[in-house]
């Protein structure tokens, strides 16, 4: 589980965040002081599972910052921690999981995480792929960072395919051109390694001259879409790996299912 919690006094936040460290100690927790640093790290790809907001903050409140992230995560959870009970309508209005009074317990937060009105989907995978929206790769709720910035194009094509592909295939649908076989490898080698070194290498399928993805190791919510998931359905909001013109073939599919 990812968990945001956002908080412009650092006091505040410390205490919010030992609570929730406290309630869920396996989870990911990312700290922010500012509205604008939330809304960053969504547009780059991050997708918390629930996000803990004070309400009353200079600049931009907690309600405004909601509003804000809806149309990227339709499913995240908001639980608001605050002293005030002014917002609570605006922010019960935005149908959020819960409204905590400051200061925050571990109780607390053990109760709401509890009880979330979006509940997180538990998954024995370690890796999984984002795949509406940008596409993003996590390894235990943490974003990849591959060595080559290629690298991650290499990998949403073989996501995108699901079927072994050859590296004339994926260099004529990523470049639409020959490219040297030796910077095939490269990005080969790079996608191995960052998963080897993470543990994950099984995810990955190298055969002679063809690559893939063992889809049954992996969480993706292309995938879960295409089996009809209601979660993953209501996920697709109109973008699919948006960084990419390649992928407008699948993103056809997506818009338009009945033309499948």
């Amino acid at each position: 589980m990812t968990i945001f919690a956002i908080d412009d006094e650092p006091k505040a936040l410390r205490v919010l965040c030992r609570a929730i460290a406290e309630a869920a100690p396996d989870a990911v927790i990312r700290k922010f002081n500012r509205p604008a640093d939330v809304i960053a790290a969504v547009e780059g790809g991050e997708t918390p599972d629930v996000l803990f907001s004070d309400v009353n903050m200079p600049c931009m409140s907690g309600v405004e910052l909601v509003k804000a992230l809806m149309f990227r995560c339709p499913r995240l959870n908001v639980i608001f921690a605050t002293g005030y009970d002014d917002y609570m309508r605006d922010a019960l209005s935005l149908h959020v999981s819960g409204y905590l009074k400051k200061p925050v317990t571990a109780e607390d937060v053990r109760l709401e995480l509890d009880n979330l009105r979006h509940p997180v989907r538990p998954s024995p995978h370690r890796v999984r792929f984002q795949c509406f929206g940008n596409f993003e790769v996590y390894i235990d709720g943490h974003p990849v960072i591959f060595r080559r910035e290629k690298t991650k194009e290499y990998l949403a094509y073989l996501v995108d395919r699901e079927t072994l592909c050859t590296g004339a295939e994926i260099a004529a649908r990523l470049w639409a051109s020959n490219v040297n076989a030796s910077y095939l490898r490269t990005l080969r080698k790079d996608l191995t390694d960052t998963f080897t070194a993470a543990g994950c290498g099984d995810v990955l399928i190298n055969e002679w001259q063809r690559r893939g993805i063992r889809t049954g190791l992996v969480d993706c919510d292309y995938y879960d879409w295409k089996e009809g998931k209601p979660w993953a359905v209501n996920a697709y909001r109109g973008e699919y790996m948006a960084q990419y013109d390649w992928a407008e073939l699948t993103h056809g599919t997506l818009a338009h299912p009945e033309k499948k």
